[in-house]
């Protein structure tokens, strides 16, 4: 957008000190990919006052309904679930090795702190890393998924597996929400809890604005992204919507060590992020760009090869095609413990779906060839 126009505009909080609250609650929560159910009930809680229905099918995706008798039918979306590691062996000397639950940064593991559910409860471990004094040699060797290795204070096999530990047991790290510098939400999971947030104020403001949808609005928090979008895949064949509009985040390439030539030019604080991109339908995309402009919301762009990597590529490809699009949340430091979002861009991707929405008429055709 232009610098004018962007001087002009007055930024519009949407966040208030209840949402807050909750949003604290639930990225807080450990909601890892197949274990997402106490995440879902604690976001169901919060949507319930604002939907008429709600359903949550065989594997925990959770969709709030709005208007559920419309034979038009919208989707807005988000994905509930966090990456994550499995206990894969557990030595005789009480140390455990892990595998990856969707994409773990084998790189920040070293001397995190770490929870280990199980059925008996949570067990406190951490991951342990020889200290720097006996690293000495020709080449160090760096953390990899086949050398770290977990230490819950046990000295054999069988008292690990006394706490309830097993093969199996998922394991987060226990990192926890906080607001920096009064500017950046910080913490682990905001891909893409965030984005199931981000999806609840909208259904709130569409409540506490007494706004009369056209269409059937089912507001959906799909689990399994991390592993392949399987749990938007199942859904979609479910809802078999009209219309999808997906929310996710994107990288900050304004940080170090990252290539804006591949990655693109996009930052934290300069608005959400529209893609363009195979699987996003243009006409949509069209009807989301205008309704920022009109409502000078400030937006980037971003283009995606072949696929989105999101749960945009799910929808579009259903039901033998299904208009979507796609619109992102700008953030740093992708699946660590310490993800960055800007608070100023949380407000406008919750300005830029719910405007977008009030823009789609009941039985909207976004095709261009007819």
């Amino acid at each position: 957008m232009a610098k004018k126009e962007q001087k002009e505009r007055k930024h519009i909080p949407v966040v208030n000190k209840k949402s807050l609250a909750f949003f604290e609650r639930y990225i807080n929560n450990a909601a890892p990919t197949g274990f997402e159910a106490e995440g879902q009930k604690l976001w169901l809680d919060y949507i319930r006052p604002y939907i008429d229905e709600h359903y949550v099918d065989n594997y925990g995706t959770a969709v709030g309904i709005i208007n559920p008798k419309a034979k038009y039918k919208v989707v807005i979306e988000a994905h509930a679930d966090e990456i994550s590691w499995f206990v894969n062996y557990i030595t005789s000397d009480g140390l455990i090795y892990v595998i990856r639950n969707g994409g773990s940064d084998h790189m920040i593991a070293p001397s995190k702190r770490v929870n280990i559910h199980t059925d008996k409860g949570i067990v406190k471990a951490v991951f342990g890393w020889p200290a720097i004094h006996t690293r000495s040699g020709e080449k160090e060797e760096t953390p990899k998924v086949k050398n770290i290795f977990l230490d819950c204070g046990c000295t054999s096999k069988e008292e690990v597996e006394a706490l309830g530990i097993h093969v199996g047991c998922v394991i987060t790290y226990e990192d926890e929400f906080m607001v920096l510098n009064d500017r950046y939400y910080v913490g682990r999971a905001l891909d893409n809890r965030a984005g199931g947030f981000m999806i609840a104020e909208v259904a709130r403001l569409l409540h506490e604005n007494k706004k009369k949808l056209p269409f059937g609005l089912y507001i959906v928090n799909s689990v399994q992204e991390e592993i392949g979008l399987r749990g938007a895949e199942m859904i979609a064949e479910y809802i078999q919507p009209n219309v999808a509009i997906v929310t996710d985040v994107t990288h900050d390439t304004s940080t170090p060590m990252i290539s804006k030539v591949s990655e693109g030019d996009l930052a934290c604080g300069k608005g959400p992020v529209v893609t363009y991109a195979p699987a996003v339908q243009n006409n949509l995309n069209r009807l989301i760009i205008k309704t920022a402009e009109d409502n000078k919301i400030p937006f980037q762009r971003s283009a995606s090869s072949r696929s989105t990597g999101t749960d945009t590529d799910a929808f579009a490809y259903s039901n033998a095609g299904v208009p979507s699009a796609l619109i992102s949340l700008p953030l740093r430091y992708m699946h660590t413990t310490v993800e960055m979002v800007h608070k100023e861009d949380v407000d406008n991707v919750i300005h830029l779906i719910y405007n977008s929405l009030l823009n789609i008429k009941d039985g909207h055709d976004f095709r261009y060839i007819q």
